[in-house]
Protein backbone atom coordinates (compact mmCIF):
# COMPACT_ATOMS: atom_id res chain seq x y z
CA UNK A 1 0.00 0.00 0.00
CA UNK A 2 1.81 3.58 -1.22
CA UNK A 3 1.08 6.21 1.52
CA UNK A 4 0.14 9.26 -1.15
CA UNK A 5 1.01 13.05 -0.78
CA UNK A 6 -2.19 13.39 0.71
CA UNK A 7 -2.23 10.96 2.87
CA UNK A 8 0.93 12.13 4.58
CA UNK A 9 -0.23 15.66 4.90
CA UNK A 10 -4.06 14.57 6.34
CA UNK A 11 -2.22 12.73 8.81
CA UNK A 12 0.31 15.92 9.63
CA UNK A 13 -2.37 17.29 10.17
CA UNK A 14 -4.11 15.06 12.30
CA UNK A 15 -0.73 14.87 14.42
CA UNK A 16 -0.13 18.39 14.87
CA UNK A 17 -3.93 19.07 15.59
CA UNK A 18 -3.79 15.87 18.27
CA UNK A 19 0.06 17.80 19.72
CA UNK A 20 -2.15 21.40 20.09
CA UNK A 21 -4.98 19.45 21.81
CA UNK A 22 -1.97 17.81 24.43
CA UNK A 23 -0.33 20.83 24.89
CA UNK A 24 -4.03 22.90 25.79
CA UNK A 25 -4.60 20.49 28.59
CA UNK A 26 -3.22 20.19 32.27
CA UNK A 27 -0.39 17.63 31.90
CA UNK A 28 -0.60 14.92 34.48
CA UNK A 29 3.40 15.24 35.05
CA UNK A 30 6.21 17.35 33.56
CA UNK A 31 9.49 15.92 31.86
CA UNK A 32 11.94 17.85 34.81
CA UNK A 33 9.60 15.48 37.49
CA UNK A 34 9.70 12.79 35.63
CA UNK A 35 13.17 12.58 35.53
CA UNK A 36 14.16 12.80 39.64
CA UNK A 37 17.58 14.55 38.55
CA UNK A 38 18.73 11.62 36.20
CA UNK A 39 20.44 11.68 33.39
CA UNK A 40 18.06 11.25 30.46
CA UNK A 41 20.23 9.25 27.60
CA UNK A 42 19.26 9.60 24.11
CA UNK A 43 20.74 7.48 21.77
CA UNK A 44 21.09 8.29 18.24
CA UNK A 45 20.83 5.47 15.49
CA UNK A 46 22.89 7.42 12.34
CA UNK A 47 26.59 8.89 13.01
CA UNK A 48 27.47 12.52 13.23
CA UNK A 49 26.54 14.75 10.63
CA UNK A 50 23.60 13.07 9.80
CA UNK A 51 20.09 13.79 9.70
CA UNK A 52 19.26 11.93 12.74
CA UNK A 53 22.30 13.45 14.30
CA UNK A 54 21.50 17.37 13.22
CA UNK A 55 17.61 16.73 14.50
CA UNK A 56 18.48 14.56 17.72
CA UNK A 57 20.63 17.49 18.92
CA UNK A 58 18.71 20.41 18.39
CA UNK A 59 15.57 18.54 20.36
CA UNK A 60 18.34 17.12 23.02
CA UNK A 61 19.36 20.86 23.69
CA UNK A 62 15.84 21.84 23.84
CA UNK A 63 15.21 19.75 26.63
CA UNK A 64 17.71 20.15 28.56
CA UNK A 65 17.31 24.06 28.21
CA UNK A 66 14.00 23.98 29.94
CA UNK A 67 13.79 20.94 31.90
CA UNK A 68 17.37 21.58 33.58
CA UNK A 69 18.16 18.14 33.62
CA UNK A 70 21.22 16.41 32.09
CA UNK A 71 20.78 15.16 28.69
CA UNK A 72 23.42 12.41 27.53
CA UNK A 73 23.46 12.12 23.32
CA UNK A 74 24.84 8.92 22.12
CA UNK A 75 25.65 7.98 18.41
CA UNK A 76 25.16 4.61 17.77
CA UNK A 77 24.74 3.98 13.93
CA UNK A 78 26.39 0.38 13.52
CA UNK A 79 24.86 -2.01 11.06
CA UNK A 80 22.45 0.50 9.62
CA UNK A 81 21.35 1.62 12.33
CA UNK A 82 20.13 -1.48 13.97
CA UNK A 83 22.46 -2.20 17.01
CA UNK A 84 21.39 0.75 18.01
CA UNK A 85 17.55 0.08 18.04
CA UNK A 86 18.48 -2.84 19.93
CA UNK A 87 19.84 -0.91 22.67
CA UNK A 88 16.99 0.88 23.09
CA UNK A 89 14.74 -1.33 22.96
CA UNK A 90 17.23 -3.76 25.85
CA UNK A 91 17.59 -1.44 27.77
CA UNK A 92 15.99 -0.84 31.66
CA UNK A 93 12.50 0.91 30.70
CA UNK A 94 12.71 3.24 33.83
CA UNK A 95 12.94 6.38 31.35
CA UNK A 96 16.29 7.04 31.69
CA UNK A 97 16.77 5.59 27.67
CA UNK A 98 15.21 6.41 24.58
CA UNK A 99 16.10 6.86 21.35
CA UNK A 100 15.70 8.24 17.83
CA UNK A 101 15.31 6.11 14.92
CA UNK A 102 14.22 5.27 11.30
CA UNK A 103 12.74 3.85 8.71
CA UNK A 104 15.02 0.81 8.44
CA UNK A 105 15.10 -0.33 11.97
CA UNK A 106 11.84 0.52 12.88
CA UNK A 107 9.86 -0.48 9.79
CA UNK A 108 12.01 -2.68 7.31
CA UNK A 109 14.60 -4.63 9.40
CA UNK A 110 12.28 -7.67 10.15
CA UNK A 111 11.50 -8.44 6.24
CA UNK A 112 15.54 -8.23 5.62
CA UNK A 113 16.87 -10.25 8.48
CA UNK A 114 15.81 -13.55 9.64
CA UNK A 115 17.56 -13.00 13.18
CA UNK A 116 17.28 -9.24 14.05
CA UNK A 117 17.62 -9.43 17.88
CA UNK A 118 14.60 -7.17 18.36
CA UNK A 119 11.14 -6.80 17.06
CA UNK A 120 10.09 -3.39 16.60
CA UNK A 121 6.68 -3.87 16.83
CA UNK A 122 6.66 -5.72 19.90
CA UNK A 123 9.85 -4.51 21.99
CA UNK A 124 9.93 -0.62 21.08
CA UNK A 125 7.19 1.96 22.62
CA UNK A 126 6.75 5.23 19.84
CA UNK A 127 6.70 8.57 21.76
CA UNK A 128 6.67 10.89 19.01
CA UNK A 129 7.39 11.05 15.24
CA UNK A 130 9.87 13.47 14.76
CA UNK A 131 9.98 14.91 10.82
CA UNK A 132 8.83 12.96 7.14
CA UNK A 133 10.73 14.46 4.15
CA UNK A 134 12.28 13.48 0.20
CA UNK A 135 15.09 11.41 -0.22
CA UNK A 136 17.20 12.98 -3.13
CA UNK A 137 18.43 11.05 -5.94
CA UNK A 138 22.03 12.51 -6.70
CA UNK A 139 25.19 11.22 -8.73
CA UNK A 140 28.68 11.62 -8.41
CA UNK A 141 29.78 14.73 -10.45
CA UNK A 142 32.04 13.04 -13.26
CA UNK A 143 28.83 10.57 -13.94
CA UNK A 144 28.23 11.94 -17.70
CA UNK A 145 24.34 12.78 -17.11
CA UNK A 146 22.56 15.80 -16.77
CA UNK A 147 18.95 14.79 -16.03
CA UNK A 148 17.32 11.73 -14.59
CA UNK A 149 15.88 10.05 -17.48
CA UNK A 150 19.84 10.24 -19.42
CA UNK A 151 20.33 8.68 -15.87
CA UNK A 152 17.99 5.73 -16.48
CA UNK A 153 19.62 5.54 -19.99
CA UNK A 154 22.93 5.50 -18.96
CA UNK A 155 22.55 2.49 -16.18
CA UNK A 156 20.80 0.80 -18.91
CA UNK A 157 23.93 1.29 -20.73
CA UNK A 158 26.04 -0.41 -18.58
CA UNK A 159 24.16 -3.28 -16.14
CA UNK A 160 26.17 -4.34 -12.99
CA UNK A 161 28.84 -1.45 -13.78
CA UNK A 162 27.73 0.98 -11.69
CA UNK A 163 27.12 1.07 -7.78
CA UNK A 164 24.80 2.80 -5.93
CA UNK A 165 25.24 4.00 -1.86
CA UNK A 166 22.68 4.05 0.64
CA UNK A 167 22.47 5.26 4.19
CA UNK A 168 22.09 1.89 5.34
CA UNK A 169 20.44 -1.54 5.07
CA UNK A 170 16.48 -1.52 5.00
CA UNK A 171 16.68 2.30 5.08
CA UNK A 172 14.57 4.56 2.85
CA UNK A 173 17.57 4.93 0.96
CA UNK A 174 17.91 1.43 0.35
CA UNK A 175 14.28 0.55 -0.78
CA UNK A 176 13.79 3.51 -2.62
CA UNK A 177 16.14 2.40 -5.02
CA UNK A 178 15.28 -1.02 -4.58
CA UNK A 179 12.11 0.35 -5.68
CA UNK A 180 13.21 2.20 -8.54
CA UNK A 181 15.58 -0.91 -10.16
CA UNK A 182 12.16 -3.07 -9.87
CA UNK A 183 10.11 -0.49 -11.83
CA UNK A 184 13.01 0.61 -14.07
CA UNK A 185 14.38 -2.24 -14.79
CA UNK A 186 17.89 -1.58 -13.71
CA UNK A 187 20.84 -3.48 -12.66
CA UNK A 188 22.83 -1.13 -10.64
CA UNK A 189 25.20 -2.76 -7.01
CA UNK A 190 24.23 -1.96 -3.78
CA UNK A 191 26.86 -0.53 -1.30
CA UNK A 192 25.71 0.09 2.12
CA UNK A 193 27.01 2.75 4.39
CA UNK A 194 26.35 3.64 7.94
CA UNK A 195 24.53 6.87 7.74
CA UNK A 196 24.49 9.16 5.00
CA UNK A 197 27.79 11.56 5.61
CA UNK A 198 29.72 8.41 4.27
CA UNK A 199 27.32 7.55 1.60
CA UNK A 200 27.21 10.98 0.14
CA UNK A 201 31.24 11.63 0.98
CA UNK A 202 31.91 8.26 -1.18
CA UNK A 203 29.36 9.54 -4.10
CA UNK A 204 30.98 13.00 -4.00
CA UNK A 205 34.65 11.23 -4.42
CA UNK A 206 33.21 9.40 -7.19
CA UNK A 207 34.03 5.93 -5.25
CA UNK A 208 29.91 5.13 -5.83
CA UNK A 209 27.88 6.84 -8.50
CA UNK A 210 24.75 7.52 -7.19
CA UNK A 211 23.01 7.42 -3.65
CA UNK A 212 19.46 8.32 -2.76
CA UNK A 213 19.94 10.29 0.88
CA UNK A 214 18.12 13.31 2.60
CA UNK A 215 18.83 17.29 2.08
CA UNK A 216 20.58 17.32 5.16
CA UNK A 217 23.62 16.31 3.72
CA UNK A 218 23.08 16.38 0.30
CA UNK A 219 23.03 20.01 -0.09
CA UNK A 220 26.20 21.52 1.24
CA UNK A 221 28.09 19.00 -1.44
CA UNK A 222 25.86 19.72 -4.46
CA UNK A 223 26.64 23.06 -4.00
CA UNK A 224 30.00 22.09 -3.81
CA UNK A 225 29.58 21.10 -7.59
CA UNK A 226 30.57 17.35 -6.69
CA UNK A 227 27.58 16.17 -7.06
CA UNK A 228 24.66 16.41 -8.98
CA UNK A 229 21.05 16.50 -7.91
CA UNK A 230 18.17 14.48 -9.85
CA UNK A 231 14.78 14.37 -8.45
CA UNK A 232 13.26 14.08 -5.36
CA UNK A 233 11.49 10.53 -3.87
CA UNK A 234 8.39 12.19 -2.96
CA UNK A 235 5.05 12.15 -4.12
CA UNK A 236 5.28 16.09 -5.16
CA UNK A 237 8.11 18.70 -5.61
CA UNK A 238 9.04 19.64 -2.38
CA UNK A 239 8.93 23.10 -1.20
CA UNK A 240 12.48 23.88 -0.53
CA UNK A 241 12.76 22.28 -3.70
CA UNK A 242 10.85 23.43 -5.85
CA UNK A 243 12.75 22.81 -9.66
CA UNK A 244 13.84 19.41 -8.56
CA UNK A 245 11.64 16.93 -10.68
CA UNK A 246 9.64 14.04 -8.96
CA UNK A 247 10.54 10.20 -9.98
CA UNK A 248 6.62 9.98 -10.27
CA UNK A 249 6.70 12.88 -13.13
CA UNK A 250 9.34 11.08 -14.87
CA UNK A 251 6.86 8.14 -16.17
CA UNK A 252 6.98 6.25 -12.42
CA UNK A 253 3.37 7.44 -11.32
CA UNK A 254 3.49 4.76 -8.37
CA UNK A 255 7.01 6.08 -6.80
CA UNK A 256 6.93 7.43 -3.73
CA UNK A 257 9.03 6.76 -1.02
CA UNK A 258 9.69 9.08 2.49
CA UNK A 259 11.88 9.20 4.68
CA UNK A 260 11.00 9.40 8.57
CA UNK A 261 11.94 9.49 11.94
CA UNK A 262 10.64 9.43 15.52
CA UNK A 263 11.46 8.68 19.61
CA UNK A 264 10.87 5.50 20.49
CA UNK A 265 11.66 3.55 24.20
CA UNK A 266 11.70 0.41 25.89
CA UNK A 267 8.04 -1.44 25.69
CA UNK A 268 8.05 -1.97 29.19
CA UNK A 269 8.46 2.35 29.54
CA UNK A 270 5.45 3.08 32.13
CA UNK A 271 3.00 5.33 29.64
CA UNK A 272 3.32 8.00 32.60
CA UNK A 273 7.10 8.83 31.70
CA UNK A 274 5.93 8.36 27.78
CA UNK A 275 2.86 10.84 27.73
CA UNK A 276 5.58 13.34 29.02
CA UNK A 277 8.32 13.30 26.97
CA UNK A 278 5.98 13.40 24.08
CA UNK A 279 4.22 16.16 25.78
CA UNK A 280 7.40 18.02 25.88
CA UNK A 281 8.44 16.92 22.33
CA UNK A 282 5.22 18.48 20.88
CA UNK A 283 6.14 21.80 22.83
CA UNK A 284 9.40 21.73 21.54
CA UNK A 285 8.12 21.76 17.76
CA UNK A 286 5.83 24.48 18.77
CA UNK A 287 8.95 26.64 19.07
CA UNK A 288 9.67 29.05 15.95
CA UNK A 289 13.48 28.25 15.88
CA UNK A 290 12.74 25.06 16.66
CA UNK A 291 10.22 24.46 13.27
CA UNK A 292 12.84 26.80 11.64
CA UNK A 293 15.72 24.29 12.25
CA UNK A 294 14.10 21.29 11.16
CA UNK A 295 12.72 22.79 7.88
CA UNK A 296 16.04 24.33 7.07
CA UNK A 297 17.05 20.70 7.34
CA UNK A 298 14.78 19.55 4.51
CA UNK A 299 12.42 17.78 6.77
CA UNK A 300 8.45 18.49 7.59
CA UNK A 301 8.23 18.76 11.34
CA UNK A 302 6.04 15.59 12.85
CA UNK A 303 4.45 15.64 16.12
CA UNK A 304 1.06 13.89 17.73
CA UNK A 305 0.44 11.70 20.47
CA UNK A 306 2.31 7.81 20.56
CA UNK A 307 -0.63 6.63 19.19
CA UNK A 308 -1.14 8.04 16.16
CA UNK A 309 3.31 7.72 15.52
CA UNK A 310 2.87 3.64 16.22
CA UNK A 311 0.13 3.84 13.30
CA UNK A 312 2.39 5.82 11.44
CA UNK A 313 5.06 2.64 11.48
CA UNK A 314 2.66 -0.18 11.17
CA UNK A 315 1.71 1.43 8.13
CA UNK A 316 5.15 2.03 6.85
CA UNK A 317 5.78 -1.61 7.75
CA UNK A 318 2.79 -2.87 5.62
CA UNK A 319 3.67 -0.60 2.83
CA UNK A 320 7.93 -1.89 2.55
CA UNK A 321 6.72 -5.45 3.40
CA UNK A 322 5.81 -6.45 -0.33
CA UNK A 323 8.43 -3.89 -1.84
CA UNK A 324 11.22 -5.97 -0.15
CA UNK A 325 9.38 -9.70 -1.10
CA UNK A 326 9.17 -8.14 -4.62
CA UNK A 327 13.08 -7.43 -4.74
CA UNK A 328 14.03 -10.86 -2.68
CA UNK A 329 16.55 -8.55 -0.78
CA UNK A 330 18.07 -10.39 2.30
CA UNK A 331 20.79 -9.07 4.75
CA UNK A 332 21.74 -11.95 6.34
Amino acid sequence: MLLTAHRIHFSRRRLLGAAAGMLGSAPAASFAQFGSGRTLRIILTAPPGSSIDVLGRVIADKLRERSGQSVLVENRPAAGGTVGTNEIAKSAPDGATVGLSFTGPLATAPYLYSKLPYDPARDLAPIVLVGTGPNVLAVTSTLPVKSFREFLAYVRQHPGQLNYASVGNGSASHLGMELLKTEAGLFIVHIPFNGSPPAVQAVAAGDVQAVMSNQTTLLPIAQSGRVKLLAVTTRERWPTLPDLPTIRENGFPKFEAVAWNGFVAPAAMPRPLIDALNREINAIFALTDVRSRIETAGWQVGGGTPEAFGAFMQAERARWQPVIKRSGARLD
